[in-house]
């Protein structure tokens, strides 16, 4: 028998809530409407008047964590609603407030921040990113030398290079940040990475030791970014967000973990951000297609060939925005599976690998995929639908080039995609090889099955690249096999092979994403909208790769004969349904008015649940 549908569109899209959940996200977004807000003298009481209406939305952070699809839920609004109050939302409430949750020695040493933060009292940022060198997370040079005496850590930045960078918000009032460090025990001994939370700033400026840069201009997603210095500032030991290590009446350091699990450990929080952060790309995504397809409906052409016409009528211009729905639409697929393994993460906490190049792979290989999969496809899904609108695509007003923005950021940021698709396949090295089969081949996580003939079957475009994964890691494996002499050094072993792990590493991020498209139309009612969405994104992935496909001869030409007939068909059946599709991925007026003058209904996310009362809802304040 066939699965039951278990979701509706909107669950899939949005997460499942308490009906009043979204609704009052809607009502604290639009309380302040959305401004350019170029100055930093304008920008800051903007963000911060923002952040404490969605604050007071929010459930405790404990809660909001606890709840993989409330979080999500509220990065996703947020950052649709101002792309810079969702990289705030993320640097505060999900790694931020998430490392204390998880990695505070007693919940009750950070209970007073957790609070301030909730009530809006309290900014805090994170801090990882070193100015001075690459992979910093790997070798911290910020030090944190533990005083037995005082019982309290002091934080150094021994050099220029050892500051940190990254954001920290330029209105008056209290402010600190999680930062990662070295520790050193009162012995002197070296003992590995941990996270640290340390007041930076009160109402009268930087507190002593701490060091800020004036601000460094960030044009594409414009925020209070800063090298930060600290000189001898001292950190309370129960502000040193020691998991399960201890410190006895000594200074002693004692640590049941190696220094390679506890800088897993410490990072994990990067799990929660990879778990939520699809959803965000996501709606970004969705949004900017719906803008791109409502001023391509209402845009007036003069050219030559049809005066008068609307640029949608133009089949370039319908080929560009129905591809960006679809694959937008496998953008929220796969998000909502990462938000699925988030939730089952939480449960294990356990890692999958030891670290490698960096400890991406280690702390969740699945969701570090997602990660940096969904980050490059959102960035390519908006940017083409800013080249479609012309000038209005750079316009601020009209939000792309902040949704091109936060979405380019989490290239570096969150963990460096490159880094990540890196390891990853460095670590798919590490599975058990390949061996056939009668039906398909065997590998250490199942059966490859075979390729279906029919380019209209769901199951053909995850079996290609499940067959295209195979064949790139027994390629590289044989290549790091001649690479690797007795007398070579895994630098010279992988420095030629580098580029080649990062497609591998893309080509199982990539198989993740397909193999979302049929589970998720699996638990949908049967739809044909949805459907033709999700056959469109496939023909079009394997547009976009059918060269890497020829070229490692995963498929030949005769297997790709028909593949431009079958995106004409799929372009037209899902013409029919446009507006339906536009209805369902739009986010409410009020959060996403542009200028060019297109209508912009109600979310659907929206509409039946503002009738239906929250009893948990918090009262807000007028106006």
């Amino acid at each position: 028998m066939a699965e039951e549908p278990t979701r509706t569109l909107d669950e899939l899209l949005h997460g499942r809530h308490h009906p009043g959940y979204l609704p009052r996200l809607h009502r604290a977004l639009a309380r302040h409407p959305y401004r350019v807000a170029e100055s930093a003298a304008e920008r800051e009481p903007y963000l911060y008047r923002r952040l404490r209406a969605l604050l007071r939305a929010l459930p405790a952070a404990a809660d909001l964590h606890a709840d993989a699809d409330a979080l999500a839920a509220a990065l996703a609004w947020a950052a649709v609603a101002d792309p810079r109050l969702g990289m705030t939302v993320v640097t505060q409430s999900i790694l931020g407030q998430g490392s204390l949750l998880r990695l505070a020695g007693e919940p009750e040493d950070v209970r007073p921040e957790l609070d301030a933060v909730d009530a809006g009292a309290l900014r805090i940022g994170y801090l990882v990113t070193e100015a001075g060198r690459a992979s910093s997370h790997l070798g911290a040079g910020t030090v944190a030398e533990f005083d037995p005496g005082r019982r309290e850590f002091v934080l150094r930045t021994p050099t220029a290079a050892d500051r940190k960078f990254g954001g920290v918000a330029g209105h008056p009032g209290p402010r600190g940040a999680v930062v990662i460090a070295r520790a050193v025990d009162g012995r002197g001994r070296e003992g590995g990475v941990f996270a640290f939370l340390v007041r930076l700033a009160d109402h009268d400026g930087p507190r002593p030791g701490v060091t800020l840069s004036p601000p460094v201009p960030v044009g594409a997603l414009p925020l209070g970014y800063h090298r930060i210095g600290f000189d001898g500032v001292r950190v309370p030991e129960a502000h040193w967000l020691r998991d399960d290590a201890e410190l006895d009446e000594h200074g002693r350091l004692r640590d049941p973990r190696t220094p390679e699990d506890r800088l897993r450990r410490t990072l994990a929080v990067g799990q929660d951000l990879w778990g939520v952060l699809p959803t965000a790309l996501a709606a970004l995504a969705r949004q900017s297609a719906v803008l791109a397809v409502r001023h391509s409906r209402h845009r007036e052409t003069r050219a030559a060939l049809a005066p008068g016409s609307p640029l949608l009528a133009h089949r370039s211009q319908q080929r560009a925005l129905l591809g960006a729905l679809a694959d937008a639409f496998a953008l929220s697929c796969a998000a909502a599976r990462a938000r699925e393994l988030l939730a089952a993460a939480r449960e294990s906490d356990t890692a999958d690998a030891e670290a490698g190049f960096a400890p991406w792979s280690a702390v969740s290989r699945p969701l570090s995929a997602y990660k940096a999969h969904c980050a490059d496809e959102a960035e390519r899904i908006v940017a083409e639908c800013q080249r479609r609108c012309g000038h209005a695509g750079l316009a601020d007003d009209n939000r792309l080039p902040g949704y091109h923005g936060f979405a380019r950021s989490f290239d570096p940021a969150g963990g460096d995609s490159r880094l990540i698709r890196y390891d990853l396949g460095r670590a798919l090295l590490d599975d058990p090889p390949a061996t056939s089969t009668g039906t398909g081949t065997s590998t250490g996580t199942g059966t490859l099955p075979p390729v279906p003939a029919d380019l209209a079957d769901p199951g053909w475009w995850p079996a290609v690249l499940a067959r295209h994964q195979h064949t790139l890691t027994g390629w590289l494996r044989r290549a790091r096999t001649e690479h690797a002499p007795g007398s070579a050094t895994p630098f010279e072993v992988w420095n030629p092979l580098l580029d080649r792990a990062a497609e591998l590493g893309a080509t199982y991020a990539a198989r993740l994403a397909a193999e979302d498209l049929p589970r998720a139309l699996a638990t949908l009612p049967g739809d044909e909208a949805t459907t033709a969405l999700a056959h469109l994104a496939a023909l079009r992935a394997a547009d976009r790769t059918a060269g890497a496909l020829l070229r490692h001869r995963t498929l030949t030409p005769g297997d790709l004969v028909g593949l431009e007939n079958a995106l004409e068909r799929g372009y037209d059946r899902l013409l029919p349904h446009l507006e339906r599709i536009e209805r369902a991925f739009a986010f409410p007026d009020d959060l996403v008015r542009a200028r060019d003058g297109a209508p912009e209904p109600r979310s659907a996310a929206t509409e039946p649940a503002e009738r239906v009362a929250d009893p948990a809802e918090r009262k807000e304040p007028a106006p």
